[in-house]
């Protein structure tokens, strides 16, 4: 069985679901240490004006909030960011060729009043798996789990848990991960070389939210994400 562990992130781009179609389970990390600078609660879109984060307020208080999990992170909504994220959204990609196949979806996620970040995430990311194909793959959250250790031991201690006997991660995991603790699990790191395709404003840019290629390929914005190596 094939696994991917990976912190939850806003909108993500399409390298984060090309992992979970490559998944069997797709574990949602959310019990990790919450990182104010990643991409847990933002992400960017395309504009006229160039590139523009979207970010999620979240409660903080200064520096102890890096030792929070991200379960734990409580979105703020003194602020009608929700509101503005979608009108930011709408603005950017109203002309888009495909933006009205998902602007229902998109209106219902944005009108939920989540009160934990990862819930909001978590949900976001999946109903936009699903209507990116993504039908197969089995969706866990880290913090269900008895999980043990930390760092690779911790990933292993997953993967034991779901009888996983295959690892699949980000290219970025070569650096700090201790190989030598898989043992006789094989460990497949993404290679994110995607095609580009046409966009709005200008010349293309491809790390943005996956939203940008749902509204300008719609049906085959899957295709664009795996379909280049041969996959279904």
């Amino acid at each position: 069985m094939k696994c991917v562990i990976l912190q939850p992130s806003y909108i993500p781009w399409r390298g984060y679901f090309h992992q979970i179609q490559k998944a069997d389970v797709f574990v949602f990390y959310d019990d990790a240490q919450y990182d104010r600078s990643g991409w847990r609660n933002r992400n960017q879109i395309k504009t006229k004006d160039g590139l523009k984060w979207l970010t999620i307020p979240v409660h903080r208080k200064g520096a102890v909030t890096d030792g929070i999990p991200i379960n734990q992170i409580r979105i703020d909504w003194s602020r009608p960011w929700a509101k503005r994220h979608w009108e930011s959204i709408r603005h950017a990609y109203g002309r888009a060729p495909h933006f009205d196949d998902y602007r229902e979806m998109l209106e219902v996620l944005y009108s939920r009043r989540s009160e934990l970040l990862v819930d909001f995430v978590v949900d976001t990311t999946i109903a936009l798996a699903q209507r990116l194909g993504i039908t197969k793959t089995q969706f866990i959250r880290s913090s269900t789990l008895p999980a043990q250790g930390h760092k690779t031991d911790r990933v292993i201690s997953i993967l034991k848990l779901l009888d996983a006997d295959y690892y699949i991660s980000g290219p970025s995991a070569k650096s700090y991960l201790e190989m030598e603790k898989f043992g006789d699990i094989p460990v497949e790191f993404m290679d994110y070389d995607y095609p580009p395709y046409p966009q709005l404003y200008g010349d293309f840019a491809g790390n943005v939210s996956v939203l940008d290629l749902m509204f300008m390929a719609g049906q085959n914005a899957g295709r664009l994400i795996w379909q280049p190596e041969g996959e279904q």
